[in-house]
């Protein structure tokens, strides 16, 4: 089976190189190519160079993969570059992306009128830009046969764990992440990376000042009432304004910073989940494990065993 994959200037070298070891490690089963516009060096966003196997030709290929990274942004407007992965798409078994890759497939139109998803970021601008595209925020990785899009950098290890499994099966897939010493399928979805990050930034300086205090106070009342008090506003016009400034409820925005606060515990301590959640907040840890499911789709327990350090600090 020949998989291509497309490189652009500025691309995201992991995009690149954790799907390309996948693939290599299952021995004879790929055969492996990466392609250019003209075939010359390209450097990454890192500054690292790669020489392509080869320029863009009309070779079949049975699985065409699109990387992501910075330079996306000015490859979306290179029709030769759109038109050859329409070209190529067309004639492949099936086509994939890693990370803002897919924005290159869906200028391309092969997006359209199906389930997508791309790194957590860039998500509400994939949806903005292409609104026949069912954008899908939280997935690590879409399957929407034939088109395969998966979320950002390290993500394309997963999708392409994936693939082998579809082909292989998952023996064979089970014995490369064991190689890599990754997951054949990680736990939860892009949540569990972005649940702070991706929190809005509102232009209102009280609530900013608020955010800053919220993530100070996590054993606090920070009930809506006792906020809206805070703040001076009454608790109806300060959940509007808040939902409006932040993206989310105060609710869902507290809950978001107690977990994101005791992730930082469970994998860097060895405190009990006891005591984890009262330091966080969360009271009890029956309270913190809802608080987890909903936010990271994980248990405490389960993301303490697989993202603790080796070296806790207390």
């Amino acid at each position: 089976m020949r998989i291509a994959f497309l490189v652009h200037p500025r691309f995201q070298s992991l995009d690149l190189t954790g799907p390309l070891e996948v693939f290599s490690l299952a021995g004879d089963a790929y055969a492996t190519e990466v392609v250019s516009v003209d075939g010359a060096p390209v450097a990454a966003s890192s500054g690292l160079s790669i020489v392509p196997h080869r320029a863009f030709h009309d070779d079949p290929v049975d699985t065409l993969i699109v990387v992501g990274g910075a330079g996306t942004a000015e490859v979306i407007g290179d029709d030769r570059t759109i038109a050859w992965i329409s070209s190529v798409a067309r004639r492949a078994r099936r086509v994939g992306s890693v990370c803002s890759g897919a924005f290159l497939l869906a200028q391309a139109g092969l997006l359209d009128g199906r389930r997508a998803t791309t790194h957590w970021s860039a998500c509400r601008l994939l949806a903005e830009h292409f609104p026949e595209v069912e954008v899908d925020p939280d997935p690590i990785f879409v399957r929407d046969d034939p088109v395969w899009t998966s979320a950002g950098v390290t993500a394309g290890i997963d999708l392409a764990l994936a693939m082998v499994e579809d082909d292989l099966g998952p023996a064979t897939a089970r014995d490369i992440a064991r190689q890599l010493v990754v997951f054949v399928q990680r736990p939860g979805g892009q949540a569990q990376f972005s649940a702070q990050l991706a929190a809005g930034r509102p232009d209102r300086p009280g609530l900013r000042e608020l955010q800053r205090w919220i993530a100070d106070h996590l054993t606090a009342d920070l009930s809506v009432e006792a906020l809206a008090d805070r703040a001076g506003l009454s608790t109806r016009h300060f959940a509007r304004v808040f939902r409006d400034g932040v993206g989310v409820t105060p609710a869902s925005y507290v809950e978001s910073v107690r977990v994101e606060a005791a992730r930082r515990l469970l994998e860097t301590t060895e405190r009990p989940l006891d005591v984890i959640a009262r330091e966080c907040g969360f009271g009890t840890p029956e309270t913190m494990h809802r608080g987890f499911k909903r936010t990271v789709s994980v248990t405490p327990g389960d993301y303490r065993r697989r993202f603790r350090g080796r070296t806790p600090t207390s």
